[in-house]
């Protein structure tokens, strides 16, 4: 997992047992994680103009972005589901909120707490979006008010984030080819 300070600065990780970074997540700079934050594969995280900020339970799925301006932060509050591909860019997300898969948050945007943006949704700068909102489109534009299922739903899929920290910590095994180290794939005769 490259881990790079800038300028004499170096990400923090709240605890150093709960939390997983995969191998080809990036993380530079000003970026502090809190604990069981799950970083996946290709993510990058780069606070190279202001901090980032990603509270506990919060997870950063696979090929994500997020970055900042100068004079724009990011926070990302705790127990936050970041999808596949999204780009977070300077803005604040307030807890519980789910971020789907493509979808971009722009400089000094505000979601609030429990809110779902769709996937491929684009949400511009400046932007501010009350609690408990559904998101979607290009713009993106609030389409209803969640209700206690949808609430019940992200908050499972943020947990079972969380669960995978220890297995993918304790029982990932690279390999360079087949039969050259361990594996659980198995052949299966045509």
């Amino acid at each position: 997992m490259p881990i790079y300070s800038l300028e004499g600065i170096r990400p923090r990780i709240a605890n150093d047992k709960r939390f997983w970074i995969a191998p080809d997540a990036v993380l530079v700079g000003n970026v502090t994680l809190g604990e069981d934050v799950s970083i996946w594969f290709g993510a990058v995280i780069r606070g190279d103009n202001d901090p980032i900020i990603i509270g506990d339970g919060t997870n950063i799925q696979d090929g994500a972005v997020l970055h900042t301006d100068p004079g724009f932060p990011l926070y990302i509050g705790n127990n936050v589901t970041v999808g596949h591909r999204a780009i977070i860019h300077g803005c604040t997300i307030g807890a519980g909120s789910l971020i789907g898969m493509g979808a971009t948050i722009l400089n000094g945007a505000r979601i609030g707490e429990n809110c779902l943006i769709g996937a491929n949704t684009l949400v511009k700068a400046g932007t501010v979006i009350a609690d408990c909102s559904l998101v979607v489109g290009n713009p993106g534009r609030v389409v209803r008010e969640l209700g206690s299922d949808d609430l019940t739903n992200m908050k499972a899929a943020g947990v079972r984030y969380v669960q995978k920290i220890g297995t993918y910590r304790d029982s990932m095994i690279a390999f360079e080819k087949p039969g050259s180290g361990p594996s659980h794939l198995a052949v299966v005769p045509a």
